[in-house]
């Protein structure tokens, strides 16, 4: 093969390239969009200072709706790695057990609310050709749950026999997710995504120095509808 062929065939390569790159729009992406996360909790039984294990005093906690924010690297045509982040939302938690402790109303009273900021880093693999339109991936990765500004409602501390503070431990777990992107015009994407993350912590409400807890284990199951722009 002569220099001239052998320029040509390199000159023809990086417009290929080129090309694919442009068609992909890059190799970042940002995405944005809302999440909605299901909490599929267990939690052991309050323990503590005048609480009789026969009441069964337990938690549950409700569904949210926050912002999802991602940013995303495509490290091979089809190994993503994606960072995750959602504004943090206020969640609440309600008494589960006897409809009143004494004469205090609990069952399915907010007794207390904390927001977390819980980052999720992934590693996916997308399948299907980069030029395709719909491109499904799976992924797993590790989340890292931070829980803060967390109140006793008024509702929890009349449960609890007077002004409480509540603690909860930072929790590290596994995540998982499942999902489509599609290509809708130039540089844009759209995307949807379901994902399940493992949080564990420990509830401890202190009340003047009384003590009471509660092992918490809940599943966030999260269902993501997002925008997405690649540069």
């Amino acid at each position: 093969m002569n220099k001239i062929a052998i320029v040509a065939l390199g000159t023809g390569l990086a417009l290929v390239a080129s090309a694919a790159q442009a068609d992909n729009g890059g190799p970042n992406s940002v995405r944005i969009g809302l999440y909605y996360v299901h909490f599929d909790t267990a939690a052991s039984n309050i323990s503590g200072p005048f609480v009789p294990s026969s009441l069964g005093l337990n938690i549950h906690v409700d569904d949210i709706e926050t912002l999802y924010l991602a940013y995303v690297r495509t490290l091979t045509p089809h190994l993503d790695a994606e960072l995750t982040v959602g504004y943090p939302p206020l969640t609440k938690t309600e008494g589960r057990g006897p409809a009143t402790l004494g004469s205090i109303p609990y069952n399915g009273k907010v007794i207390s609310s904390a927001r977390w900021f819980a980052p999720s880093l992934l590693l996916e693999y997308v399948f299907r050709d980069p030029g395709a339109r719909l491109r499904p991936y799976v992924g797993v990765g590790v989340n890292y749950t931070k829980f803060f500004a967390r109140q006793s409602t008024v509702a929890g501390n009349a449960a609890s026999g007077g002004p409480t503070s509540i603690s909860l431990p930072v929790s590290v777990g596994p995540v998982a997710t499942v999902g489509l992107s599609y290509h809708l015009a130039d540089r844009w994407h759209l995307y949807a995504s379901y994902s399940i993350s493992r949080v564990n912590t420990k509830l401890t409400a202190d009340t003047a120095g009384l003590l009471r807890t509660s092992d918490i284990h809940f599943w966030p199951n999260a269902v993501v509808v997002a925008a997405g722009y690649s540069f």
